[in-house]
């Protein structure tokens, strides 16, 4: 069985440089893959475990697995990229950052960086024997499930070949155990069906919101509030410094489609996290699923967030477990200066 071991070129330059990965095959042999910093890129499936908020999101017991030399062993500056999310055109879609480490670092550092970067998630990968370390940071907080970085960490790892292309993917989170694997050109993942339930509307929501409440859902992590047609999600401008009084992770708006080739449409606000409105937001898909999934009594749904950038998510719901399928396509490339290595 092939083990990979980076190495390294000479010291960057303004944050430029070549991360080489060598792979050494059975025969000794070597194959040379690199990564150009600051290259710009325009136009059997595993068993689920469930969600555990838990579970160690290093899976610390295998970090001394030989995959632990998959990244970086040998270089001092982790390299970083850019991915738009749940699209296949560059510029749309929801644009995550992704980080690839060696080894363990300080959270504090990652909350930083994440800030640094701005964007709505930035994903932190570090091998472990059965795959990949996975955790996400907004720019003000570390959250519990993300979708569109972790389909971003995928792409990311298949394109550069640090995974092989027809290899499932495990990522240990706070989720628990999330696999991603390819279908038909499309990267799907497999998450947890988070069903919203009926409830009361918290105290201040339908101000938030601008509009009346007629219903609202919740689960662990949001708010879902069903409105009448697609012209009412779109036009929505909600008051954000109201919006993140309330107690919860995020609110989802939605509505079903007036196009036939979409079942349903969707915003989501987060401010309470950083993030007043995501661009297309995967876990909030795990609980859109389920909801439609029993108004419109099927399981095969496509969902568009019609966000000012929009995208589209494909969704399975398979009890309680949800498919959530997208594309994506890297933006940029680069590596962090040595001033902001992670101590």
């Amino acid at each position: 069985m092939a083990a990979w071991q980076p190495g390294r070129t000479a010291a960057p330059q303004c944050g430029c440089g070549v991360v080489k990965w060598f792979m050494r095959a059975s025969n000794n042999t070597f194959s040379l893959f690199e990564i150009i910093t600051l290259h710009v890129n325009l136009p059997h499936r595993p068993p689920a475990k469930p969600i555990n908020g838990t579970l160690d999101p290093w899976n610390r017991g295998s970090s001394t697995s030989s995959l632990k030399l998959w990244i970086l062993k040998h270089t001092s500056m982790p390299p970083i990229f850019c991915v738009d999310a749940f699209t296949s055109k560059p510029f749309s879609g929801n644009p995550a950052a992704v980080c690839l480490l060696s080894e363990h670092v300080d959270p504090e550092w990652m909350q930083k960086l994440a800030n640094e970067f701005g964007l709505s998630e930035t994903a932190f990968l570090v091998p472990t024997q059965s795959g990949f370390g996975l955790r996400w940071f907004t720019p003000s907080s570390e959250v519990d499930l993300c979708g569109h970085a972790t389909l971003a960490s995928a792409h990311v790892l298949w394109e550069n070949n640090i995974v092989a292309a027809g290899v499932p993917i495990e990522f240990h989170t706070r989720s628990g155990m999330l696999t991603a694997w390819r279908r038909n050109g499309w990267i799907v993942l497999d998450f947890p069906a988070v069903r919203p339930m009926a409830a009361s509307a918290p105290y201040g929501l339908s101000k938030a919101l601008g509009i009346p409440v007629s219903a609202c859902y919740r689960n662990t992590f949001d708010c879902l509030i069903p409105l009448e047609d697609a012209f009412a999600v779109r036009r929505l401008q909600p008051d954000f410094d109201t919006l993140a009084a309330i107690d919860v992770r995020g609110v989802i708006v939605t509505a079903p489609s007036a196009d036939p080739d979409i079942d349903f449409v969707s915003r989501f606000f987060a401010p309470a996290v950083g993030v007043p409105e995501d661009p297309v937001t995967g876990s909030a898909h795990c609980a859109l699923g389920p909801y439609w999934a029993s108004l419109l009594g099927k399981n095969k749904l496509v969902g568009y967030q019609a966000s000012t950038r929009g995208g589209i998510v494909k969704v399975v719901v398979n009890g309680d477990r949800v498919d959530l399928s997208g594309r994506a396509t890297t933006i940029w490339q680069g590596s962090l200066s040595p001033a902001a290595a992670p101590k």
